[in-house]
């Protein structure tokens, strides 16, 4: 079996720390060409030291001299963004598993895929903000394969797997409910951060479990699914299922549905796109049926949560509209932990911000940053109850 250059773009988080678990399994199968991370140096070394890095990149270039000061001497290093994009064009790379947050991971994995090299994506940022920009790069580069790298679009891509496009009627988006699935509505308006960052199932970043809360990581869900199966808006739908067990299912034109199930853990969706199209067995847990299993599955309760409609708004207009809901998220997000807004002002200054952007098409990223900035500024200076 030949070995698999692999280099992991936000190594130092939470999906670069599970990826780093799945490629430990694998010595025989991977080797990492280069690990990318911004600030924590000492999760970088690490991960460099035990995989004997290619190169290790720090993003901030003054970070650069505690990393090279505390990284063993025989391995390379470097700081800024042009690092990053030799890595991911370098020949000794096959993969590029994309966990970084926010618009950094918007060149990498263009430049990546237009080398024709694998991408294992993670950055819900890429698809929302650049969705038609990255299939018109897939279009034209033949080689380049993505494959999602979270539990709800890895379960869709394994479902259709073999599937023709034209076969596929509904994409359904399992979502846990997040910490407010149970509350009364009127409730909602006195959660506190603290309340919203006590999600039932998963153990995630503050940002993503708010999203959870809200169900906005579910209409950024919507907008990646899109792009990444080439669904229309119609097809997509979203079903609450509080177990997290079934990851996501789709219904195909027949009106057989069929769902991908395994335990709630992303170092699934990671060896994945890593090792597809193979499966291998990298002792990860399995489902006990010894034990009684409950699925329950439901349609979200109708205007409970105006996310998925500010997804569907989204799609409908395409352009830089997108990209501006995630912005304005973002920006709401951050003031709700601040204890500045109410959880339920997140969806009116997601709502209004989108209401009041003018839509762009999605020609050059410098467009789309653009209208990120407008959107996170408008959402920060917009006056909510």
């Amino acid at each position: 079996m030949s070995v698999t250059g692999v280099a992991v773009l936000g190594a130092t988080g939470s999906i670069g720390r599970s990826a780093a678990q799945v490629l430990e399994r694998f010595p025989e199968r991977f080797r990492v060409t280069g690990l990318v991370a911004r600030s924590n140096t000492a999760e970088l070394v690490r991960q460099a030291e035990q995989f004997r890095a290619g190169i290790t990149i720090t993003t901030d270039p003054e970070k650069f001299r505690e990393l090279r000061g505390a990284l063993s001497p025989s391995l390379p290093c470097a700081a800024g963004w042009d690092p990053v994009l030799e890595l991911v064009t370098a020949p000794e790379t096959d993969i590029v598993l994309c966990a970084i947050v926010g618009t950094g991971g918007l060149e990498p994995v263009l430049a990546a895929l237009r080398a024709g090299k694998r991408v294992a994506l993670a950055s819900k940022e890429v698809l929302v903000l650049a969705g038609e920009v990255v299939e018109r790069t897939l279009d034209a580069s033949p080689q380049a394969e993505l494959i999602p790298v979270d539990s709800e679009h890895s379960a869709i891509f394994q479902c259709l797997c073999g599937r023709k496009r034209a076969e596929l009627k509904t994409i359904y988006l399992t979502a846990s409910g997040g910490a407010f699935r149970d509350w009364p509505r009127e409730r909602l308006a006195s959660a506190t951060p603290e309340d919203a960052l006590a999600h039932p199932t998963w153990n995630m970043g503050p940002k993503v479990t708010i999203d959870s809360a809200s169900l906005m990581n579910k209409a950024l869900e919507m907008i990646e699914a899109r792009h990444l199966f080439r669904a229309r808006p119609e097809q997509i739908e979203v079903l609450i299922h509080p177990q997290s067990i079934v990851h996501s299912m789709v219904e195909l034109t027949d009106s057989g549905c069929i769902a991908q199930l395994s335990r709630p853990d992303m170092r699934f969706a990671i060896q994945y796109a890593l090792t597809f199209p193979d499966r291998v067995d990298g002792g990860l847990p399995e489902l006990d049926f010894r034990k009684l299993l409950h699925l329950d599955l439901r349609l979200p309760e109708p205007g409970r949560y105006p996310a998925l409609d500010f997804a569907r708004a989204a799609m409908r207009a395409g352009g830089t509209l997108p990209g501006v809901l995630n912005a304005a998220n973002e920006v709401a997000v951050e003031r709700f932990r601040k204890g500045e807004i109410r959880f339920p002002s997140i969806w009116e200054i997601v709502g209004r911000t989108m209401e009041h952007h003018r839509v762009e098409p999605q020609q050059e990223l410098e467009t789309i940053r653009a209208a990120d900035a407008w959107a996170r500024q408008f959402a920060a200076e917009l006056q909510v109850p």
